[in-house]
């Protein structure tokens, strides 16, 4: 058995480097920008008032001033300045050239053509030209782009982008004792939820997914399958990665060339986990315990999906206190189900009593998984512990 770092590293290995598509400004949510952004113009393109009030020189304060003109958002005012005048100016409008203070509407005194100001602000509430950002002004590449982003890139008249295409996963479940959701359930039988599961990560962690019908218990069928998952870039396999007698999607895969790079990680749940080359996709086998499929494809499945798409393997651990003592770990890692409640500095993690790895139920109960090295001492109530967050 490896350790979870090892397998990690292998599992990153088998990432092609991304490929890129053009994609509109609208479309480019949650997408990985590939090539940088170059920004088409200036913003603002003017110095700009930021605030409702009066365009002034500061040297005439405090008036009074005569207004000479008004400066609206896309009504600009194009006369001359003058000693001792004012604009009317509202947020958003051209500053005419010549002034380098807006008063405030609310400390401006108004008689007939005149204002005087009775209290100056202690800024200039003015946007200089360019202080948003200037042309040719870069958004780098490796961003994963968010509201915040496609606002910025459409200020900066970029109407499409270029993003790391999606990769494709198939997802592949397999047993005779499965039948889909929905489906009458004979003696014997159990409702195949671990694919569907498994896609919703994927999913969440950008991928396009085609959940394949569940193959039967024989290696034509396996055979079938991995045919339908020729143009993946990615097969997850749910089940049969360990090599005993029957374990069919290892025997198939190894038959159909895997390159296999491991199969066994000094962690639970989840300890046999099968990850290689199979062809041109990356292949990862889960085991067909629920949590431990969910939990390995938490920590292998979605970082080579990130990767796939150009985003560093970022480190998702953080920090909190245990709420209650642990007793000494064993030899393998240990990713037990908790919930998390606020405390004082760091959030109290509370793993569940139950940690059975096949209760779904716990699994979606749970806000984090606490993470406990290989042969971790005992921890008292208090101590700090690593997490890995599952809401968002």
């Amino acid at each position: 058995m490896i350790s979870v770092h090892e397998a990690l590293a292998k599992v990153l290995s088998l990432a092609a480097a991304p490929l890129g598509e053009t994609v509109p400004l609208a479309q480019a949510n949650g997408r990985v920008l590939i090539q940088p952004a170059a920004s088409r113009l200036t913003q603002p393109p003017f110095d700009a008032s930021a605030m409702d009030g009066y365009a002034t020189r500061l040297r005439d304060l405090p008036g009074p001033l005569r207004v000479i003109g008004t400066s609206a958002a896309g009504h600009p005012w194009s006369g001359t300045s003058a000693a001792g005048t004012a604009v009317r100016i509202f947020t958003g409008a051209q500053v005419p050239a010549g002034y380098d203070h807006v008063e405030l509407q609310e400390n401006v005194t108004v008689d007939g053509e005149f204002v005087t100001i009775e209290k100056t602000s202690s800024g200039r509430n003015i946007r200089t030209r360019g202080n948003d950002f200037a042309e040719g002004d870069i958004v780098a590449a490796g961003r994963l782009l968010g509201a915040a982003d496609i606002g910025l890139l459409a200020a900066m008249n970029l109407p499409e982008v270029t993003v790391a295409r999606r990769p494709r996963v198939a997802i592949l479940a397999g047993g005779d004792e499965l039948v889909p959701p929905g489906s009458p359930v004979a003696d014997g039988q159990i409702v195949s939820s671990n694919d569907l599961a498994i896609a919703a990560l994927a999913s969440d962690a950008g991928a396009i997914v085609d959940i394949l019908p569940i193959a039967a218990d024989t290696e034509d069928s396996l055979r079938q399958r991995f045919g339908a998952a020729r143009d993946a870039d990615l097969i997850v396999t749910i089940g049969g990665a360990s090599v005993g007698d029957h374990d069919l999607v290892a025997k198939v895969a190894a038959e159909l060339g895997l390159d296999r790079a491991f199969y066994k990680i000094a962690m639970r749940p989840g300890k046999p986990l099968m990850a290689g080359k199979l062809a041109d996709a990356a292949m990862i086998g889960l085991p067909g315990n629920p949590v431990s499929a969910m939990v390995c494809a938490i920590l292998f499945m979605q970082p080579l999906i990130r990767r796939m798409q150009g985003l560093s393997a970022t480190d998702r651990l953080s920090r909190g206190v245990v709420a209650h003592d642990l007793p000494v770990e064993g030899p393998r890692q240990h990713y037990l189900r908790a919930a998390l409640d606020a405390g004082d500095q760091l959030p109290v993690v509370r793993p569940f009593a139950d940690q059975d790895s096949a209760r779904l139920s716990l699994m979606a109960q749970a806000d984090a998984l606490l993470v406990r090295p290989p042969n971790d001492p005992a921890l008292p109530a208090g101590s700090t512990v690593d997490f890995i967050p599952l809401r968002r």
